[in-house]
């Protein structure tokens, strides 16, 4: 950077010799990460992300669980529902967006702990709404964290995790929705039953105090800082790192590290997004984003109000809802072994036309026992969806646009998720719940079919690799 300041004939040669020496930072950062062996202390890192993405995840899942008892406090009809339950992606939309470009351009750490706080404060003022135009104002608060957070996390996760297991462990960090969806379910079943659904909302926001730890254990990413030119704080990041790595080795001297290839043409801005090389991935993810969203949100929002319409009870079609939600877990655990096993494009796909079958056998239930068999498949390939749509995406971007390019697809797939919910309300007292699900498998038919078009493998590939 000293050199952008010299004068004389030096000037013009300066870039070239600052790129190069970015580069060359960058392959030993990515180099040194690469040969570490995965220790507790990685894990415990991904440990800290995970459960920040739990909370964030339990606050997502809590409007499926009291959509009903929300709709029956303000009188609100199917139309107005859809509206209500699509705020939330609005934020999400706006703040996924926003974060991939802040997350480039001033850090990852930084901007997953301004996400926690959006989150929970919107997350209690929702709890303490006086009407439904408060409620809809703080669910979109509460959808800007939300959308914040996810694209940064998979960032962080992504540039921290060696190539051989990086895929597994996104995988894995997407599981903790599920599981926080459960979770969320089950507050809302213990709640619900000598409260209102306000008390849901204000304890699902206490969490987010939960940034401390993440502000002081998760470091900021190394190749993050080796691709912005801060070479003396990457390395001081990176040396930390391996001393801890180390550590946990009892001592036992690190593998070699063998510097990665990387591509000596910088790629920054949101123009990258659609440059030779990259304008075919972003187009497949932005599809596939849309259509997997619209579908899953447009169903997974209105699943308990859907059951009740059905005749049960408000607690008890939150019991149906969370038993139907269990499946997501054996689906995300075997769609992490699957995206390395198989490979990132086959789960996707697979995932993706499975919860389709089931969604047309959902819609088309004739009794309970029907309605849970197919619930279950459903939810099982919708989650292991999740997991492999979440370790896709950001392996597709270089590091400079990392975070810009996975949060533009997620907000992309906010869209559908604005759209979905609404949509249904609409469609609901026409079609009837045969045509929602009808609609919900057509969109997951369309985005296995664009995987299967215009997505390329990364399976066992470096980040730096696949950024060739």
């Amino acid at each position: 950077m000293s050199s952008l300041s010299t004068s004389g004939t030096m000037g013009l040669a300066a870039p070239a010799t600052s790129s190069l020496g970015s580069c060359t930072t960058v392959s030993t950062i990515a180099g040194r990460l690469e040969r570490l062996p995965m220790t507790s202390y990685q894990r415990g890192i991904f440990a800290i992300i995970a459960t920040a993405w739990f909370f964030d995840s339990m606050d997502l899942g809590a409007l499926t669980f009291v959509l009903g008892p929300i709709r029956q406090s303000f009188g609100l009809s199917t139309s107005q529902t859809g509206l209500l339950s699509s705020m939330s992606f609005l934020g999400m939309f706006i703040g996924a967006a926003s974060a991939g470009v802040l997350a480039d351009r001033f850090g990852r750490t930084r901007i997953f702990q301004v996400s926690m706080i959006f989150w929970g404060l919107g997350s209690i003022l929702c709890g303490f709404a006086s009407s439904v135009e408060t409620l809809a104002a703080a669910r979109v608060l509460l959808g800007f964290g939300m959308g914040m957070e996810f694209p940064v996390a998979q960032s962080m996760v992504s540039e921290i995790i060696p190539a051989n297991q990086r895929g597994r462990y996104i995988a894995l960090l997407e599981g903790f929705w599920p599981i926080g969806f459960i979770a969320s379910g089950i507050l809302s079943f213990a709640v619900l039953s000598f409260a209102d659904w306000r008390w849901v909302f204000i304890l699902q926001g206490i969490p987010a105090i939960f940034v401390l730890i993440v502000r002081r254990y998760v470091p900021e990413s190394p190749r993050w800082l080796a691709s912005h030119g801060e070479a003396a704080r990457a390395d001081a990041v990176m040396s930390e790192i391996e001393a801890k790595v180390s550590q946990r080795l009892n001592g036992a001297p690190l593998p070699a590290p063998v510097p990665q290839s990387i591509d000596q043409q910088q790629s920054h801005g949101l123009s990258t997004l659609f440059a030779p090389g990259y304008a075919r991935r972003t187009v497949m993810l932005w599809c596939l984003w849309f259509f997997a969203l619209l579908g899953f949100y447009g169903l997974t929002t209105w699943l308990g109000a859907l059951l009740q319409a059905k005749g049960f009870a408000i607690t008890k079609s939150v019991f149906y809802t969370i038993l139907i939600s269990l499946a997501g877990v054996p689906g995300f655990l075997t769609a992490a072994w699957s995206i390395e096993a198989l490979g990132r494009k086959i789960t996707l796909i697979g995932a993706l036309l499975g919860a389709a079958i089931a969604c047309y056998f959902y819609g088309a239930a004739a009794d309970q026992t029907q309605l849970i068999v197919a619930g279950l498949c459903m939810q099982f390939c919708a989650f292991g969806m999740w997991s492999a749509l979440y370790a896709y995406t950001p392996e597709l971007y270089p590091t400079q646009i990392r975070a810009t390019g996975t949060g533009f697809a997620s907000a992309i797939g906010r869209v559908g998720s604005l759209i979905g919910p609404s949509l249904i309300g609409f469609i609901l007292p026409t079609a009837g719940q045969s045509g929602v699900f009808a609609l919900g498998a057509g969109a997951f038919v369309t985005a296995a079919l664009v995987v299967l078009v215009l997505g390329e493998e990364t399976k066992g590939r470096t980040l730096e690799s696949i950024s060739q």
